[in-house]
């Protein structure tokens, strides 16, 4: 299926076809976004990124704190600064991608008042950039694995924020070439049922 003629708002990917079912109707967009290894050597725009961050920058957050923030890694040297903070089996298939994003939120209010949302929104910046490089035909993929306080120390991170996620952002390769250890898990996949989260008014009372 052509990169030209595919619309992942109308369709599902031959792929995701193959790997995902939803339990009821939603837009395709939601399935066709999931999370390969595998990245190609194709540059990412400077356009095509500042659209997927500018996604991102409309998420919603308490207060509209916009806690959000975005490091970006693009030459050489940057992405190898990034690298080195990325735990070596991490770094089997993430040395392959053209940009790292490291994903960070600051952990106050305005007012220097601690804000226990600045996780939860700063999420939302993360599904909302997923998804609009979703549609530009890119592929992201969260890296949790990196040495947290290296991170603090190479990226200069103030104290008063926390550095969440490193992603992973390009145009998909061939899974063929991802390392060996990750060749099988390279395919969208599922999800438990949607009834499994659903608890209708409260928990059941625990069993005596």
């Amino acid at each position: 299926m052509s990169q030209q003629t595919f619309n992942p708002t109308q369709e599902l990917s031959e792929e995701v076809e193959a790997n995902r079912k939803a339990d009821h109707p939603i837009n395709p967009l939601f399935l066709n976004r999931w999370s390969p290894r595998s990245y190609s050597d194709r540059v990412v725009s400077e356009e095509d990124l500042l659209t997927v961050l500018e996604a991102a920058r409309w998420a919603p957050s308490a207060r509209n704190g916009q806690p959000w923030r975005f490091v970006l890694a693009k030459t050489e040297e940057q992405l190898q600064t990034f690298r080195e903070l990325v735990l070596p089996s991490n770094r089997l298939w993430a040395d392959q991608a053209p940009v790292l994003i490291a994903l960070a939120s600051y952990k106050l209010w305005d007012d220097g008042q601690p804000n226990r949302f600045h996780a939860f929104d700063t999420a939302a910046a993360w599904q909302a950039l997923a998804l609009q490089a979703s549609l530009l035909g890119l592929s992201t993929r969260a890296i949790a694995s990196f040495d947290q306080e290296k991170a603090r120390t190479a990226l200069n991170v103030p104290d008063d924020y926390e550095v969440h996620l490193i992603i992973a952002l390009g145009y998909k390769g061939d899974a063929g070439s991802v390392h060996e250890n990750y060749r099988e898990l390279e395919k969208p996949n599922g999800r438990r049922s949607l009834s499994d989260s659903i608890i209708e008014g409260k928990w059941a009372e625990p069993q005596a």
